[in-house]
């Protein structure tokens, strides 16, 4: 696709050494992958390449925000990204994944695509529980043994623990047990 080619970078002809560069992330290249969960964002993504004769190393540094929808309300809202990623390049005969962030390359290669590595990123970024700014604060207040429970009892956790006083109607159903 020819939105994903402003996101190449030329390896062949490149120099030994440091170089930059920088691509503007916004919503061709969330439309360019089968993508459900982001379809906005305006990120800007810096490459930091470092290349040698047998290795190329990119630290990403990417940045900015992208737009979900909440799971408890539905709403849109922006979520702020602000990461750093790594990827190794080793340059060798046969092109295969030694791990999720060492790729070996053929020596011929003339580009390397970073926007298929930096929608991953994102991705991987993106948090399992999407809920919209107002929620998390309501979140971050309940206690860790309260979390996903609701809580029925008007009386306060201390004025339970304090008085635990059996209730009747078990009393009642033990009776009816006991009598088997």
């Amino acid at each position: 696709m020819k939105a994903l080619r402003t996101f190449d970078i030329q390896i062949f002809n490149l120099a030994f050494g440091d170089h930059t560069f920088e691509f503007e992330i916004d919503e061709t290249l969330f439309e360019a992958f089968d993508n459900d969960i982001v379809k906005k964002g305006r990120l800007k993504a810096a490459i930091e390449l470092r290349r040698s004769e047998a290795l190329i190393e990119m630290n990403f540094q990417i940045e900015g925000s992208v737009e979900l929808e909440c799971d408890r309300s539905l709403e849109l809202f922006d979520y702020p990204l602000n990461f750093e990623k790594r990827m190794l390049y080793k340059l060798g005969d046969i092109e295969e994944e030694l791990s999720e962030d060492v790729l070996v390359i053929s020596r011929d290669s003339q580009t390397i695509n970073v926007a298929s590595l930096i929608f991953e990123f994102i991705g991987v970024e993106i948090p399992m529980k999407k809920l919209h700014p107002r929620f998390q604060v309501e979140e971050e207040n309940l206690d860790d043994d309260d979390e996903g429970m609701l809580i029925f009892s008007s009386a306060s956790k201390t004025e339970q623990e304090e008085n635990p006083e059996p209730d009747e109607r078990w009393s009642a159903l033990k009776n009816l047990k006991n009598k088997d």
